[in-house]
């Protein structure tokens, strides 16, 4: 089930909270559990055992971990999480289907099992807790990644107070209009270059598609992440956010600092620094970083196109620690060029699944690089797009500025507002109407 559904946000939502709110505050984790696991049997029932079996698995293996020497519970540790992980891993490489938010729980589970043997936390009391953590529907499918040690003082205790789920829902309302309003429009510029076909398309094409896409998947998942802070915010949840303005960024290493900033956190956390992180000398800290992008380009998917987009990170990454941030640092026009090279050409990688067809793309980008076809400017197409278009990639830029959050922030609680944020629900309800919704683009992975 789709945030952006009218199914959702006319029936499930309203009556979920209804009955949510009319259960006594002692027992709203055990309503909360019982909806998030139907909103997932909803969306996909067939996966729907796969999750209760995750979940009992590490459930169980948990408190055994609790009571065992080290070296009995590291052999524990190791058969539970080559069962989570190799799960994952087989229906990302050996399936041509993958479970709705595998990558996500996977990730929250893994963390938790990790930290109960580290005896960082204690095992879930019981199965209500640990199926809350797990399977909390607002970020079940899609993150952010939250870790147990974060959540579990809200599992037990959370206050619910009127301005909170005020508040929230003003926050899915915009993280509604994100998603339908400027990713789903700017999906359809991305879909139709796809649709005409790489090789036909003109160099200033090219690039409007890439800064697209670009827009496309910041507003999808950005917007996606929104929703999911503002439903934890009307049940009482504080969610970790998962952007902090990325495209605002000056060097690769701050994009990625900002960027699905949850992710982030978790390969530090359990992968980074249980290699030696950066306190080891600067070969290993290199090769720490190499696996930590080779992982991250593999979570997102099997093709080699993740695999070279991730290595392409930790090569820019890599060089701005030998002493190119230093010098993006210092210059700023140097290092928003810098930027909005890297931002669209990074994505273009990642959205392509050929190695061939990202050849034949970046050959449209720069048609002067010894591709020996003449530089294919006609910028017919482009010019047609900016017309149909123009006017949401303005509006799309400007959203990525500082400016808008700061004035939402002073003026949120005005009736301006309040009425503005009407109109953007209602158009996003009108636009879901007239158009069926895309699936957003992170339940690929």
């Amino acid at each position: 089930m789709l945030f952006s559904s009218l199914s959702f946000i006319f029936l499930f939502l309203p009556v979920f909270l209804v009955i949510y709110y009319c259960t006594p505050k002692n027992y709203r984790n055990i309503s909360l559990f019982i909806g998030s696991l139907i909103f997932y049997a909803l969306g996909e029932i067939k996966y729907f055992p796969l999750l209760i079996f995750t979940l009992l698995l590490n459930y169980f293996i948990s408190r055994a971990l609790w009571k065992l020497e080290s070296s009995a519970g590291r052999a524990l540790l190791i058969i539970v999480l080559v069962y989570d992980f190799g799960i994952l891993m087989g229906f990302k490489y050996l399936s041509h289907t993958i479970p709705l938010g595998i990558s996500f729980y996977t990730f929250q589970i893994a963390s938790y099992i990790i930290d109960v043997y580290r005896k960082k936390i204690k095992p879930a009391r019981n199965l209500i807790e640990i199926g809350t953590y797990l399977c909390l529907f607002p970020q079940l499918i899609a993150g952010p990644i939250i870790l147990y040690s974060d959540i579990i003082k809200q599992i037990c205790h959370r206050e619910y107070r009127m301005e909170n789920l005020e508040d929230g829902l003003k926050t899915f309302v915009l993280g509604l209009s994100s998603k339908i309003l400027l990713a789903d429009v700017m999906g359809k510029l991305w879909h139709e270059i796809n649709v005409t076909g790489f090789e036909s398309i003109s160099t200033p094409m090219a690039w409007l598609g890439a800064a697209a896409y670009s827009l496309e998947i910041f507003f999808d998942f950005n917007g996606y992440s929104l929703m999911a802070i503002g439903l934890g915010k009307m049940m009482g949840f504080a969610i970790p956010r998962n952007f902090d303005k990325p495209y605002l960024s000056r060097t690769v290493g701050e994009f990625w600092r900002r960027w699905h900033i949850t992710l982030g956190r978790w390969f530090r956390d359990y992968v980074y620094i249980p290699l030696g992180g950066s306190r080891v000398g600067a070969g290993k800290v290199m090769r720490n970083l190499f696996v930590v992008w080779l992982f991250t380009g593999m979570w997102h998917g099997k093709g080699w196109n993740f695999i070279l987009w991730g290595v392409s990170i930790w090569a820019l990454i890599v060089l701005e620690k030998m002493g190119l941030e230093k010098i993006l640092n210092k210059h700023l026009i140097i290092s928003r060029i810098y930027m909005l090279l890297y931002i669209p050409l990074s994505w273009m990688i990642f959205a392509i699944d050929s190695l061939k067809d990202i050849g034949i793309y970046f050959g449209r980008m720069f048609p002067f690089l010894g591709t020996g076809e003449a530089v294919y400017v006609n910028t017919k197409d482009a010019l047609n797009a900016c017309e149909r278009y123009g006017v949401f990639f303005v509006v799309s830029i400007i959203l990525c500025m500082k400016l808008p959050s700061v004035i939402y922030q002073k003026n949120k609680r005005k009736m301006w507002m309040i009425l503005l944020l009407s109109i953007l629900f209602g158009m996003s309800v009108f636009g879901m109407v007239r158009n069926a919704s895309n699936p957003f683009l992170y339940f690929r992975f």
